[in-house]
């Protein structure tokens, strides 16, 4: 049945593009004073909005008819939400009579498949086990984008449960959404667990979206997706109602084509929620200023340090090791003070790459906090799903859930603890993580070194920053060259490393330093613009001008 559903949706899909196209002959011509939609920026929108040139629905038409594109070929996005069209003719209406909410008003904007929306969308993590399931109330971000005048345009998918359900699955694979490629070479790994945000964003089918981390979860797929990532400090940005791991690591943050994309995003979603009591810990009444900290001196003066014993690997990784000393070349000229070999000690090193400390934490997080942040709080829950033991069972017994082939190790190991995050087993663990990354990691290094920030290869960028909480920014380093030997993931199915595949730079600094990352990191792109290096194999051909009439898209694929 679940089958012949999906070869329905493809055909349906199928006929709407064709429609689309008849329709809207000459879909590459861009149109005279038009942005092109796969580099279009906030302010290049909010200049056509503000002209008349075009509305915030011709913008939700136009990116519709760009995922039904692309869609049945990348598997990007799981549900177009079927109320875009009438929240955008009342974001213009608004603008009409001179009022406006922000510099985002009426920007459509994709979410990820875990962050709660109370509407006719799902929210399912990418699970049959939530279809269904409803919200008392719009997730915290989703709220601060609503007032902020965004459109939300739909759900992207994730690899499922945020990638924390097994151990043999891949990146971008869901039951629900299906399995996410990217789009700088064919059948492209995603990476993860943010995998449709990611390539969403990277092809323009929408102004920008959000991801959710736990542990690289924005940082690896907007590098492998020729992306900014921010992540936030933990508790930055609420997570209530966003299906949770670890209320220790789990954050939101954009994901966007540019720094000053990522800088508007922050800005809206960031702030205090009375239902995410981590976020009451911000040290400031209201947010910075992110989009003010965007200074093309900012490295100017800055002593930024490289902890060499982080970055491992063979020669697989040369190209991006040949790049990021580059990097420090650029970030000298921009006038900083690089700090080679600022190292973090042995201990730290050796529990970084061999301990266990670190999975104890968000196992026993989950156990407890999937039921108590979430699972109680649904209005309807179909499935009956109460606790992990609840959801392992039903996806272990509904077929399209594909199980054993995809197994559930990681929930079998969270349960198998026998304990959660209020027991004395969790507690050490959790200090022994503090210790490690704070004090002997990258805290440890901040101070004894007298530094701004921290720089790495976003490959190795994200463990340690996870285990306390702290924020990275990531912004576009380089590609894999032309004549990259093509490595595939463990099962065979996905191009993990190929020619073309983009990675990362970032920057790394102490809780609540956004404002000074999104800086470096905006002085950095600024200088280099490696995003421009290389185009995606695949990518949409439908433009704003083509699209300003169609109204018509399948509200899930």
């Amino acid at each position: 049945m679940v089958q012949a559903c999906k070869v329905f949706l493809t055909c349906l899909l199928f006929l709407r593009l064709v429609a689309s196209q008849y329709l809207f002959p000459d879909q590459t011509d861009v149109g005279a004073g038009y942005p092109r939609l796969i580099d279009a920026t906030t302010e290049e929108l909010v200049t056509g909005l503000e002209s008349g040139l075009f509305t915030s629905v011709d913008l939700v038409n136009a990116y519709s008819t760009r995922i039904l594109e692309v869609n049945s070929t990348l598997n990007v996005v799981t549900e177009l939400n079927p109320d875009a069209l009438s929240i955008a003719a009342q974001l213009d209406a608004e603008r009409a009579n001179g009022t406006t909410r922000g510099s985002l008003h009426g920007m459509p904007i994709l979410i990820k498949g875990n962050i709660g929306t109370a509407d006719k969308m799902s929210t399912t993590a990418g699970s049959f086990a939530l279809l269904g399931a409803t919200l008392p109330q719009d997730s915290g971000v989703a709220a601060k984008l609503r007032a902020a005048g965004v459109v939300i345009l739909g759900k992207t998918n994730l690899s499922q449960w945020a990638n924390f359900r097994s151990t043999n699955s891949t990146n971008g694979w869901s039951a629900f959404g299906g399995q996410t490629l990217g789009a700088y070479y064919p059948q492209q790994d995603p990476s993860g667990s943010s995998s449709g945000s990611g390539v969403a964003s990277s092809l323009g089918l929408a102004l920008a979206t959000l991801g959710s981390e736990t542990s690289g979860s924005i940082l690896s797929p907007s590098q492998q997706n020729n992306l900014v990532g921010i992540k936030p400090t933990v508790g930055l940005t609420s997570r209530a109602l966003v299906i949770p791991i670890s209320e220790r690591q789990d954050t939101v943050g954009p994901m966007t084509r540019t720094v000053r994309d990522a800088a508007y995003l922050l800005q809206a979603i960031a702030g205090k929620d009375p239902n995410d009591n981590y976020t009451l810990a911000q040290p400031f009444e209201n947010p910075p200023d992110y989009v003010g900290a965007l200074n093309f001196s900012s490295l100017h003066g800055k002593r930024i340090g490289i902890p060499r014993n982080i970055i491992t690997g063979g020669a697989g990784v040369r190209p991006v090791l040949v790049a990021f000393e580059s990097a420090i070349q650029t970030v000298r000229r921009a006038g900083a003070t690089v700090v080679d070999n600022v190292n973090i000690t042995a201990y730290a090193l050796d529990q970084y790459l061999n301990g266990n400390a670190s999975l104890i934490v968000v196992e026993a997080d989950f156990v407890s906090d999937l039921p108590e942040k979430y699972l109680s709080k649904l209005v309807t829950n179909p499935q009956n799903v109460r606790n992990l033991a609840d959801v392992r069972n039903f996806t272990q017994r509904f077929p399209p859930e594909d199980y054993p082939d995809r197994d559930t190790g990681i929930w079998d190991g969270a349960l198998a603890l026998g304990f959660n995050n209020s027991s004395p087993q969790f507690w050490a663990a959790y200090q022994n993580n503090l210790e490690v990354a704070g004090r002997q990691g990258i805290l440890g290094l901040l101070t004894n070194y007298s530094l701004d920030a921290l720089m790495l290869p976003t490959d190795f960028s994200a463990g340690l920053p996870a285990l306390i909480g702290t924020p990275v920014v990531t912004v576009p380093l380089g590609f894999y060259p032309a004549n990259t030997t093509v490595v595939r993931n463990r099962r065979g199915t996905l191009v993990r490393r190929g020619p073309n595949i983009p990675f990362g730079l970032s920057f790394l600094g102490p809780a609540w330093s956004e404002a000074s990352l999104i800086g470096y990191a905006y002085a950095f792109e600024q200088r280099t613009m490696a995003r421009n290096q290389v185009q995606p194999y695949l990518v949409p051909t439908a433009e704003l001008a083509n699209n300003v009439s169609n109204t018509h898209a399948s509200s899930r694929f």
